[in-house]
């Protein structure tokens, strides 16, 4: 044999090394393709059944790192977001960080945006929603400059839902308006199902059901193609909330059942738990506590299984509801309770004060009103926390905007002066080379610096206007026009809180008073009608406020469905006589709103002001917080009514402090007297006044 070898020829030997090479150059892209192919197959199955995709990962995982750079982004992208459906945040994120720091050393943008999406989905289930945002709008730059078609659409998509979930519609939909046609245009029918199905979600959002059941009934055509029983799934669920939204509570009940049974045929747990969940509040809807009983129980079950505890406290949530329904109200409360302290440790505040409406309504049909009134606190200093946050937000914004423009107003006199200095060398060049038109020269000069003059007093001007409108928009409410709570605080610290006793023409006693009026229902109207329905009916009852009170009186939006006015002078005797009329007045309008009459109610607290228990006057911050207890005890019983404060008896035997912490307890003691004014009905059951309390 050695002897064979040594007579073949160099030339020879040089063909069989590169027929060699060749043969392994093959055998590698193969062993390539084939991988990505393996990764594709378990990035199905990863979206719908996390645990069984793991070990999978976790068997490739030598090869997925040691793979080429593309190949490489992918599998640490599915590791990441398998580990992150199976319930593993912080090993999801740690995944995510090589991934990107992977990403920075290749210079490929499509690596780079696939590992800022794949980030933007951790953060995003951390509730780290601003970076999530900022992360997929990056992504969604990046990615358009590639040619990877499926990653364009799933960053378009993303970027989509990013500005859904701040609250941009219009932004939201054009995304995913182009992330449809971008899918459509690729042929691949699973992105095209992902677009579909975002935007039926997003057409719910805006309350354009029609234009959802469009998107899904074309999504659903083209999922069949895909044999995807998650896939199917995953659009009964979209069905499911698009017709409760459209209050077809049967069409909803049917989607959901369909897709637990989509789900439990491939065994994707955590998708059944979300479905199982969804049953125990389609029942609580139709008031068959006894199956939303059932699938709350069952949700909780299969949530511990797949360690999903936002999808856990939501189904104890529904099964306190439930609880409280059979009339298991110890039980209910706690349960209710235990979902509710979930919400508040991740800090999902506007979550949560949806929860504690639902929790207050659910304590006040069975009764227990004390547990009612504590719910309702709980959701009013969460409502007041959002709405302050959302205003300090809008001023910042107009404020930013103001500097904007202000800047540019600069730049355009700078342009100005320059234009004269400009015209001034002209001037003098021509007086030097030209004596004999000088008198031109000045004339044409004195018109020029005279429009510039006119133009710089013309910016002043409007300068001036800005200033105006900028110190009103700082005052007043965008909506209603009203005068806003931080105008409100800092007129009260500038107001003398010394008692001013007069009399009127009668002789009788001035005093100052203080109305809080929260809407009734208010949540009923936006779910039933929709947001600007919401929206006309506040700014019905601020133009009625300011027909009922007078210019001198001082009426705020006080936050959300809450109106505060502040009466300066007015007789003693006729605080209940204004509480009536606000009742009446405000009850007695209605608005048209899309073929549908709305009117509604109010209930209200009142007092005069400054109080002073012992000859200490409070501060009118305790001064609207006592008011805004009377308002939950007409809250509590029964609605369409006003509480006022009228004064206080036997004040050495308790303290302010114990008053505040329970009126109604200190009411029935005897050292409050309260006033009741009733509105125009009143809700069977509401009881009638007790003897220590002053009834108009």
């Amino acid at each position: 044999m050695l002897a064979a070898c040594t007579d073949i020829s160099p030339r020879r030997q040089l063909q069989a090394l590169l027929a060699a090479l060749s043969l392994v150059s093959c055998l590698a892209f193969a062993q390539q393709d084939s991988l990505d192919a393996r990764i594709a197959q378990i990035r199905e199955i990863g979206r719908f059944i996390p645990e069984n995709a793991l070990p999978m990962l976790l068997q490739l995982e030598a090869q997925g790192r040691a793979a080429a750079a593309p190949t490489k982004a992918e599998f640490l992208s599915q590791l990441s977001l398998v580990r992150l459906y199976a319930g593993q945040k912080d090993e999801a994120l740690v995944v995510a960080e090589e991934l990107l720091a992977f990403a920075r050393t290749q210079h490929d943008d499509a690596v780079m945006a696939k590992a800022l999406l794949t980030k933007a989905y951790v953060l995003f289930d951390m509730n780290q929603l601003a970076q999530s945002h900022q992360l997929a709008w990056s992504a969604e730059r990046l990615a358009n400059t590639t040619g990877d078609m499926a990653l364009r659409v799933q960053a378009t998509v993303s970027s989509g839902q990013s500005f859904a979930e701040e609250g941009d519609f219009p932004a939201a939909l054009a995304k995913l308006q182009a992330a449809v046609a971008l899918a459509r245009g690729h042929g691949a029918p699973i992105p095209l199902v992902s677009a579909l199905n975002a935007l039926a979600n997003l057409y719910g959002q805006m309350k354009e059901h029609e234009r959802g059941f469009e998107a899904l009934e074309e999504a659903s055509t083209v999922a069949a193609k895909t044999k995807s029983p998650g896939r199917m799934a995953s659009l009964k669920n979209t069905e499911y909330g698009l017709a409760v939204e459209t209050n077809q509570l049967q069409r909803g009940l049917k989607a959901l059942l369909a897709a637990l049974a989509l789900e439990r045929q491939i065994g994707a747990h955590s998708m059944v738990a979300t479905s199982l969940v969804n049953l125990s509040d389609s029942y609580l809807k139709q008031h068959d506590y006894a199956k939303a009983l059932s699938y709350a129980n069952q949700a909780i079950a299969a949530a511990q299984r797949t360690n999903n505890h936002a999808t856990e406290a939501t189904a104890r949530v529904n099964l306190g509801e439930a609880y409280l329904g059979i009339g298991s109200i110890a039980e209910g409360k706690r349960s209710f309770e235990a979902g509710l302290a979930y919400y508040e440790q991740s800090g999902d505040k506007p979550q949560l004060q949806a929860l504690m409406l639902e929790y207050g309504a659910a304590l006040e049909r069975v009764g227990d009103m004390a547990g009612a009134v504590v719910a309702y606190h709980r959701e009013r200093r969460l409502s007041k926390e959002l709405f302050e946050k959302r205003r300090q937000k809008a001023v910042w914004e107009l404020q930013a905007k103001y500097e904007a423009e202000k800047a540019q107003r600069q730049i355009e006199l700078l342009r100005g002066e320059n234009l004269v200095k400009s015209t001034e060398l002209d001037n003098r060049r021509l007086q030097q080379r030209i004596w004999w038109l000088l008198a031109l020269v000045f004339a044409l000069a004195s018109s020029v610096v005279g429009l510039l003059y006119r133009k710089v007093r013309h910016a002043n001007a409007q300068l001036e206007v800005k200033n105006l409108e900028l110190k009103q928009q700082s005052s007043r409410d965008p909506l209603t026009g009203l005068y806003n709570r931080r105008h409100f605080q800092e007129f009260m610290r500038n107001h003398m809180q010394v008692e001013k006793r007069g009399s009127g023409t009668s002789g009788e006693e001035m005093v100052g008073a203080l109305f809080l009026l929260d809407v009734d229902h208010f949540k009923h109207v936006n779910d039933t009608h929709g947001h600007a329905a919401g929206d006309a009916v506040l700014k019905m009852i601020a133009e009625n406020l300011q027909v009922i009170l007078r210019e001198t009186d001082m009426i705020v939006r006080w936050g959300g469905e809450e109106f505060l006015a502040f009466l300066p002078a007015i007789p003693r005797s006729g605080l209940e006589e204004i509480a009536r009329r606000l009742l009446t007045g405000i009850s007695s309008h209605a608005i048209e709103h899309q073929n549908s009459k709305i009117s509604v109610d109010v209930s209200i607290g009142f007092a005069p002001f400054p109080l002073a228990p012992a000859g200490q006057p409070l501060t009118w911050e305790r001064a609207v917080n006592l008011i805004d207890m009377a308002l939950y005890l007409a809250k509590a019983h029964g609605r369409n009514r006003a509480y006022g404060v009228r004064g206080f008896a036997n004040f050495h035997e308790t303290s302010m402090e114990d008053i505040e912490h329970d009126l109604e307890r200190a009411w029935r003691a005897g050292f409050v007297d309260l006033a009741i004014v009733p509105g125009g009905w009143a809700e069977p059951g509401s009881g009638a006044a007790s003897a220590k309390l002053s009834s108009v």
